[in-house]
């Protein structure tokens, strides 16, 4: 599954993708969503700390907290990201726990 979403600026978009996944590891970094507010989404990371991304508009905000809800409940992995001027295009699929 995937989903592009469009964020304020390319700086948005460069920061929206370093803070959900980190290609090295293969690991996403989000744990949850505190807040939206108006554009702007506010994510708690693995290591506490919280950060904020400014998108388009509120419509990419919920296309982008619907996308990403299953990955922090963890039914999903992110797979990889990729930057297009202004757009990040987010792809996700199932994850699969090793026992």
């Amino acid at each position: 599954m995937k989903v592009q979403v469009s964020c304020e600026d390319k700086y948005e978009c460069k920061k929206l993708a370093s803070l959900i996944f980190i290609k090295d590891s293969n690991e996403t970094y989000i744990s949850k969503i505190l807040n939206v507010i108006e554009n702007e989404v506010v994510m708690e990371l693995k290591d506490k700390s919280a950060h904020s991304v400014l998108l388009k508009d509120k419509n990419q905000v919920e296309i982008f907290v619907d996308f990403i809800q299953s990955v922090v409940e963890g039914n999903h992995k992110i797979i990889s990201t990729e930057i297009f001027n202004h757009n990040i295009e987010i792809v996700k699929g199932e994850k699969l726990d090793l026992v």
